[in-house]
């Protein structure tokens, strides 16, 4: 949280409390926040897939953001702002800056297979908010790969001040620090942490501190400071979870984790279904294995 960088150190993509009715639950979104940095993370990254942007109304979106604010200050807030449209985006960055945030995070175009003209079109548009963008990375769900040499174009027009890599390849954390060595590298998937944090990332984007964020945070702060005697262990116990972070049932799994360990989870909307008995019965054992364990 320094250097004016706010996207460094652990940064929850935060899971969404929904009401029965399926409608959102804001009090307790902020009450989560706050949990979350008392828990010793550094901040949140709402209106992310985790946090099942893609089904809320703009009114709802909007307001995720300014209750994230409120509960724990706009320096530890980086909204996601990913939208079909360029224009969109650019909007979602702009309100994102007036309720008081220092960064967001911008997917490249996803309503097609873009190509890289448009991917630095679309970055440059948003980055005329005036907010610093971290660009994310995902080509298993978006389908365009934002490759280190495509970062490092990105970042040597001044439109990204870092990335959260969600591709799954460790060895592109070695091309980006040779190609933009000023390019924040950020771990974009739970179960890839310490690959990429000994390789030189500056923060995690994380999805499983929502539901165990001390024993989250004592592991990236172990295996970023290169105490890998702590920081290995901990991982092998923590990874039958982590690694539903990068499966399709990922908020599924992590809001289930979340009830399982005196959190609320809760529903997410449709069309998101319920999690199979089978995927319930092993994210349930792996929860409380942990649980029992102490990594809360």
């Amino acid at each position: 949280m320094t250097d004016h960088r706010p996207w460094r150190g652990v940064l929850v993509a935060t899971a969404l409390p929904l009401n029965d009715d399926l409608s959102v639950d804001y009090d307790r979104y902020a009450e989560h926040c706050a949990w979350l940095v008392g828990n010793g993370c550094d901040g949140v990254v709402p209106n992310g897939s985790l946090g099942e942007y893609q089904v809320l109304s703009p009114e709802e979106r909007a307001r995720v953001v300014e209750t994230a604010v409120a509960a724990i200050g706009g320096e530890r807030v980086m909204p996601g702002v990913a939208a079909y449209g360029s224009a969109e985006a650019r909007r979602w960055a702009e309100q994102a800056g007036e309720a008081g945030c220092r960064a967001v995070m911008l997917l490249p175009p996803n309503a097609y297979r873009a190509d890289e003209r448009s991917v630095l079109a679309h970055y440059a548009e948003v980055a005329r908010s005036g907010l610093p963008v971290v660009a994310y990375n995902n080509p298993i769900d978006t389908k365009v790969d934002l490759v280190p040499e495509l970062l490092a174009r990105l970042h040597g027009e001044g439109y990204i001040r870092g990335v959260k890599e969600f591709s799954g390849d460790v060895r592109r954390a070695y091309r980006i620090a040779e190609l933009a060595p000023e390019l924040d590298l950020l771990i974009g998937a739970d179960d890839v942490l310490l690959e990429l944090a000994v390789a030189g990332a500056k923060g995690w984007v994380a999805g499983y501190p929502n539901a165990l964020p001390r024993a989250c945070v004592e592991l990236y702060r172990a295996a970023a400071g290169g105490d890998l005697g702590a920081a290995l262990p901990l991982y092998r116990q923590l990874h039958p979870l982590l690694r539903w972070d990068s499966q399709v049932e990922f908020v599924q799994a992590i809001k289930l984790s979340m009830d399982i360990a005196g959190r609320h989870g809760g529903p997410c909307r449709p069309p998101r279904a319920a999690l199979l008995p089978g995927q319930e019965a092993a994210v349930r054992a792996a929860t409380e294995k942990a649980l029992a364990a102490g990594l809360g």
